[in-house]
């Protein structure tokens, strides 16, 4: 098959703990030709949607770190590839958040002739944190405006810390725990979040959420889920004072096993992520409680790898050789 990975710089991932890195170094083993292109390399030639890609085809066999320094010289040495988008039978939509949507807007004509992890509509509509609002009986008490004195009467009604977050953020950036204990800095805090200098219909929502008291010792659970089931999870906790348990924050990471009612959790949300083509999806769960879906890059393949000794990659691979294989199967 030809697959086609979008992302960032490669030069900058460390593939020992990039999921991506991962599924490319599975689908080279397997013989399929890999691509490698970034959002700025699509564009528009007589009505068809082309892109620029590099082919990172290497060695099979190679250590993880030693297939990475191959693809790194192919990127340094291979001459661009010009092909409509159309010619690959798999494209990896996988570049870290924010969204792109001039690439969602590019690619979005041509989504049902390739087969696209995640489809650009439901990338689109899953990005941002107000995604979790489709299951509303699973998640913890969440508001959003861009009103500060909504926000701060919210906050004091609810009598309790909450947390604060962009709707766009991603990695933890940007979280912060509020309280209406501390007066003077909950104002500013909102005011700085919402831009509240900005006329109303200039500033920036915000969600406003439930702070779930167990993260500060449990820590949290992220599922990675693939076509709605479970493929795998891991705990996170924060070693440093933090209450964000991002490993980009500085949590680690530890064994999970799923419990019936995180299971119970998937199933529900199975069949949406599903209708919108959310193939490859990591949920963060606090307390049975589903805080947070990412659909853009979510990650943690290596480190659950590591915890369970599976080869989580060879199943996300063997999902789309028969998604593809099947379809070209239905047009014979």
């Amino acid at each position: 098959m030809e697959i086609g990975f979008l992302m960032d710089d490669l030069r900058q991932i460390d593939p020992v703990w990039e999921t991506t890195a991962y599924i490319m170094y599975e689908c080279n083993q397997r013989g399929h030709s890999v691509y490698f292109l970034e959002p700025h390399d699509i564009y528009i030639r007589k009505n068809q949607v082309v892109a620029r890609m590099r082919q990172i085809t290497v060695i099979k066999n190679l250590s993880i770190t030693e297939y990475w320094g191959e693809l790194i010289n192919c990127l340094d040495n291979e001459e661009l590839i010009f092909e409509t988008v159309t010619d690959l039978d798999v494209l990896f939509l996988r570049k870290d958040p924010p969204l792109s949507y001039e690439t969602m807007e590019f690619l979005g004509p041509v989504s049902d002739k390739v087969f696209m992890v995640n489809n650009t509509m439901g990338q689109v509509n899953g990005n941002s944190k107000a995604y979790i609002l489709n299951f509303p009986d699973i998640i913890p008490e969440t508001h959003v405006s861009r009103d500060p004195r909504r926000l701060r009467k919210l906050i004091d009604d609810f009598g309790g810390d909450m947390v604060i977050k962009p709707l766009h953020g991603h990695g933890g950036h940007g979280v912060i725990k509020v309280s209406n204990k501390d007066q003077e800095n909950l104002n500013s805090l909102i005011n700085y979040y919402v831009q509240a200098g900005k006329p109303y219909p200039e500033r920036t929502p915000i969600m406003v959420q439930e702070y779930l008291k167990s993260v500060k010792d449990d820590g949290d659970v992220r599922i990675l889920l693939l076509n709605g089931e479970i493929l795998g999870a891991m705990g996170r906790k924060s070693v440093t004072g933090d209450f964000r348990t991002n490993v980009h924050a500085g949590a680690t990471a530890f064994k999970h096993e799923i419990t019936p009612v995180q299971k119970k959790l998937c199933e529900i949300i199975k069949p949406k992520l599903i209708a919108d083509g959310l193939y490859f999806v990591g949920i963060d769960v606090i307390e049975d409680k589903l805080v947070e879906v990412n659909c853009i890059s979510p990650g943690g393949i290596p480190r659950i790898n590591l915890f369970s000794n599976e080869k989580l990659e060879s199943i996300i691979v063997d999902f789309i050789e028969e998604k593809v294989i099947g379809a070209k199967q239905g047009n014979n």
